[in-house]
């Protein structure tokens, strides 16, 4: 199975511009979206559906609805196998005037990360063993994304930018972003540890 983008001559950025042009009407699914990118493009649909959070662009509910998609891609690079999404999330329909902003915006990314994207550390991106392991990273991505911490400063906005550096790099070959993925995740997870024991803190202050 092909895991990078279904136009394969295209860079990431051109592949997210084609799937915004091509989108229309008032409601948009995940359906539609695969309809245009192909199920031969899910790096992509990873990297596409990190840029909402990329930018102050409001679309209620998607974290746990994007973080969903983002783990059974994740599952279906580490099996090497084409990533089960089942009908009823297929089917969820999302503002597409939202969506569409937000992937206008969060193309700003995607070109930086291009302009000093390059072939690099050739161990973290070959092979099959570290496609296991780079899918297990955005599995792990993706739990920390679905994580309840929404409204949270940088609590979507890390764990999206650690998915958005693995997918990158892994579609580009590139070990440095995939580097800076890991260290992303690692960087979302003690974050994550911060905020529990605050909470924790606060609740025993309370309670006492």
């Amino acid at each position: 199975m092909n895991l990078n983008c279904k136009k394969i001559e295209m860079m990431p950025s051109e592949s997210v511009e084609y799937v915004i042009k091509n989108l229309s009407g008032d409601m948009v699914t995940f359906r539609d979206i695969i309809s245009v990118i192909g199920r031969d493009g899910m790096l992509v649909f990873c990297i596409l559906l990190t840029l909402p959070f990329m930018v102050p662009v409001s679309i209620p509910g998607v974290s746990t609805l994007f973080g969903l998609v983002i783990g059974l891609i994740g599952a279906g690079i580490m099996t090497h196998r084409p990533p089960w999404l089942p009908d009823r999330l297929l089917r969820k329909k999302f503002p597409a005037d939202r969506l569409r902003l937000a992937l206008e915006k969060g193309t700003v990314w995607i070109h930086r990360l291009e302009r000093i994207s390059r072939p690099s550390i050739p161990v973290l991106t070959y092979g099959l063993g570290m496609a296991r392991v780079n899918g297990l990273m955005l599995i792990a991505g993706a739990l920390l994304l679905m994580a309840p911490f929404g409204l949270i400063p940088f609590s979507n906005t890390l764990p999206g930018l650690a998915i958005l550096f693995l997918a990158i790099g892994v579609l580009q070959r590139d070990g440095r972003s995939v580097l800076l993925g890991y260290m992303t995740l690692v960087l979302t997870s003690l974050y994550f540890a911060f905020l529990l024991l605050g909470g924790i803190a606060v609740l025993q202050g309370v309670i006492a």
